[in-house]
């Protein structure tokens, strides 16, 4: 392993340590106290490798700056990771497990729980004979979504002070909170940042950019019934458990997460809860286009129309809430930030392919609100589960792309 990789390498374990998980259903910002543990802890290392104008804001937003050191022309560059990690799965007690110059086959994670890295469990593992790789020890989640990037950026940040024979111009670097819930962005001050475009250390596949991104909103069905005893319930009852069944069963098959891929949209039930009295049915609308988007949200609003008729007695309600929207559009109308990205990434000789995600980025809001921020890769994989795993070699590659975009914007 190289002097860079163990760099941020020993960063990631020491990041992933902290337990940074956050909390959909919190209704603090941010939701979770730990983040703003890691958050003192981020600021008073970007303090000692030597970033100037370091503040953790009232949110627990991070930012750090590294001042222009040539007179030429360049713009303000903002770089950004997330220090959350998802609720999906145990995000305690990480602990990073290094599986140096991987030779192929199967990685173990856990042979107790059997857990291990496959073609089928993991497809672009063949891609990495010969890298470093990262995973946990089977009992969590890795925390590499989004601590790689963070280790990535602290580390670019440290070699830049080191070496001020590289020129740049002046670069903002920011550490987010709930990025996971989709929350926390909104609480970001983008005018105070004063980037004139920022990238995302987000990503997964090595090469893979997001230049766009799902159209997203939350959805909420509240149920109130009509409950009484069972034995006399004919014509009177109307069961909130049922109701709510009912619904998500008559959505289109087609239209499930498990059953698209590419651009195609989705509703995601995701979560029940309730009884005889009122159930609650939680879920998230996906699309890419925003015409589509909105046409799923009238489709399961007529469905819900139908339900209502089905069972007068009961009172069904849909509540939308807007969660983040495409970025492709503000990126084509302000081109600076992919220009200079496909420039770095010719420059590194990286194969790259500019993808839709599917999912959102703390960058799909920043570029709606005038800050256009694409996301590149980090080089983790599988997040949000036990076989979540990381190539120290693509967060390399991700490095120096980042490193060519800050000398390659002086003029």
């Amino acid at each position: 392993m190289n002097k860079l990789q163990q760099k941020i390498f020993t960063r990631l374990s020491r990041y992933v340590a902290v337990d940074t998980t956050s909390d959909p259903d919190s209704k603090v910002v941010p939701t979770t106290d730990s983040q703003i543990s890691f958050a003192h802890q981020l600021a008073s290392e970007m303090r000692k490798i030597g970033m100037s104008e370091v503040e953790v804001d009232e949110y627990g937003f991070v930012t750090g700056l590294i001042p222009a050191n040539t007179d030429k022309k360049a713009p303000t560059i903002g770089f950004f990771a997330h220090m959350d990690t998802v609720s999906d799965y145990n995000g305690h007690d990480i602990h990073a497990v290094l599986h140096e110059n991987y030779v192929g086959g199967p990685i173990v994670i856990n042979e107790a729980k059997k857990i291990v890295l496959t073609p089928q469990t993991a497809p672009n593992l063949k891609l990495c004979v010969g890298d470093n790789i990262v995973t946990a020890d089977g009992n969590t989640l890795l925390g590499a979504d989004d601590k790689l990037g963070v280790s990535i950026l602290m580390t670019l940040a440290e070699e830049l002070l080191q070496h001020p024979e590289i020129l740049h111009g002046t670069l903002k670097f920011a550490f987010t909170i709930d990025e996971e819930t989709g929350t926390g962005i909104g609480y970001f001050d983008v005018e105070r940042f004063k980037a004139d475009f920022a990238y995302t250390v987000d990503g997964a596949t090595l090469g893979d950019i997001d230049c766009g991104n799902f159209n997203a909103d939350s959805v909420t069905l509240k149920i109130t019934g009509k409950t009484c005893h069972p034995g006399s319930a004919k014509g009177f009852m109307a069961n909130p458990v049922r109701i709510a069944a009912d619904i998500i069963c008559s959505w289109p098959e087609d239209k499930l997460p498990e059953t698209t891929d590419g651009e195609d949209g989705f509703i995601l039930f995701k979560d029940i809860t309730g009884g005889l009295e009122k159930a609650e049915v939680q879920g998230i609308v996906r699309e890419h286009n925003l015409e589509k988007f909105e046409q799923f949200k009238k489709d399961l609003l007529a469905l819900v129309e139908e339900k209502r008729k089905k069972y007068p007695a009961a009172k069904i309600e849909v509540i939308y809430k807007e969660q983040y929207r495409n970025m492709r559009e503000i990126l084509r109308e302000k081109p600076q930030a992919m220009q200079l990205l496909e420039e770095a990434l010719k420059e590194n000789k990286v194969s790259y392919k500019l993808t839709q995600a599917r999912g959102g980025t703390d960058g799909s809001q920043l570029s709606l609100r005038g800050l256009p921020t694409p996301n590149i890769f980090a080089g983790y994989e599988n997040p949000h589960g036990p076989y979540e795993w990381c190539s120290l070699n693509w967060a390399e590659k991700a490095f120096h792309v980042l490193e060519s975009i800050a000398k390659g914007s002086v003029k």
